[in-house]
């Protein structure tokens, strides 16, 4: 096992082909040891070169809704009514903190995603 840290974009590349590998190699074995060892780095590299920021709250809701398979109607009551739940999927209007009570209830998406800051329509 030859594990190495990861310095640069080369050494990462190099780390995804060793992976691509190995990544099948059974648990307690050197190249499984090496596997998750070349996983860790690499995720570590990731989180620091390549950052993936949290969705607003609208595409949470959005992505929230979509592994529900629920759709627009089916915010109704949650939110508001029908005109409601339009204006705050298309960005018209602001959550409220009785709607993020809800939703964080409803759709399990943590209060802390749904009070971040985000932009308006300028329609």
């Amino acid at each position: 096992m030859n594990v190495k840290p990861i310095k640069s974009d080369k050494d990462y590349r190099n780390a995804l082909k060793r992976l691509e590998v190995i990544f099948d190699a059974p648990i307690d074995t050197i190249e499984g040891d090496e596997a998750e060892i070349l996983s860790m780095l690499i995720e570590n590299y990731e989180n620091e070169h390549y950052p993936i920021e949290a969705p607003d709250p609208i595409e949470a809701i959005k992505i929230r809704m979509e592994e529900l398979n629920m759709r627009q109607k089916d915010l109704v009551g949650i939110i508001g009514g029908k005109s409601r739940v339009s204006e705050i999927l298309n960005r018209k209007k602001r959550l409220t903190i009785d709607m993020v009570r809800e939703l964080e209830r409803i759709l399990q998406i943590s209060a802390s995603v749904l009070v971040t800051n985000y932009q308006l329509s300028k329609k």
